[in-house]
């Protein structure tokens, strides 16, 4: 299933002009208990996070199946890369809210003027995301979110990683809850064409960015007051789909943080 047409080029202009800066500029980590979460060191490679949200979509009656959402509305599914300063890297808008999240992100690095990932750099992923090159989601079946955690500190090293994981990965969540929280059009099932639905999500995740270059403002959700998005897009058995070197290499960074744990909070 592919989605309705999509100024994809609108989205690869923004990523050729963020992304480089994405894995050059790197604001102070957040805190967790009092100690910082992951150090420059740890971050490593990773140049931003990865996920997909829904927005309200008007379609044609004829096409009301496919853009159904588990609330029973039509929307639109909107994949984007964001950078640890909440800016927006990558954007692709336009598919259909019943697609996998795992498809947009196919649909994205399979355009000519789609997704790319700067050589030996990584995304962090949810679990609705497979394990592979340039994308780490966090482990299974494992504690995950802060609220999980209350005050009880990680017992191993995946949940040490997950946690972690999942403080990074908010910022993906944050800029959302941003663009969402300043552009009510969002929240509207607009009465314009598909094609100009799928422009006016894009046009607001630029004027995001410029809006951020003048620095955060109330619309952004603050890191302490945040609660991530618990729900995950179902359909795909992962597992069995995971690259091992990435899961290999899952494991070493896990290790190396609760090896480095000592003497620190997670």
């Amino acid at each position: 299933m592919m989605p309705r047409a999509v100024p994809v080029c609108i989205a690869a202009a923004l990523q050729r002009a963020l992304l480089a800066r994405a894995g050059a500029r790197r604001r102070r980590l957040p805190a967790y208990g009092g100690a910082g979460i992951m150090s420059e060191s740890r971050i490593g490679d990773c140049v931003g996070a990865i996920d997909g949200t829904h927005v309200l979509a008007r379609v044609p009656a004829s096409e009301k199946a496919a853009f159904l959402g588990r609330k029973h509305t039509t929307i639109q599914n909107v994949m984007a890369a964001v950078d640890f300063d909440l800016r927006f890297t990558y954007v692709l808008a336009g598919w259909e809210g019943s697609a996998h999240d795992a498809c947009v992100l196919a649909d994205a690095l399979e355009r000519d003027d789609g997704l790319r990932v700067p050589q030996g750099k990584y995304f962090l992923v949810d679990a609705g995301y497979v394990a592979k090159p340039g994308f780490l989601p966090p482990y299974r079946t494992t504690r995950y979110h802060l609220r999980e955690f209350g005050t009880r500190r990680p017992q191993n090293p995946k949940e040490l990683f997950n946690l972690r994981h999942s403080a990074l990965r908010g910022t993906v969540e944050r800029a959302f809850g941003a663009l969402k929280n300043r552009f009510k059009i969002l929240y509207n099932k607009p009465f314009y064409p598909y094609p100009t639905q799928v422009k006016l999500v894009l046009a607001c995740c630029i004027l995001h960015n410029w809006i951020l270059r003048h620095g955060v403002d109330e619309h952004v959700p603050s890191e302490a007051s945040w609660e991530g998005n618990q729900e995950q897009d179902p359909g795909i058995d992962e597992n069995n789909l995971d690259n091992l070197a990435w899961v290999a290499m899952r494991d070493m960074l896990a290790d190396q943080m609760w090896a480095a744990r000592a003497g620190h909070n997670p």
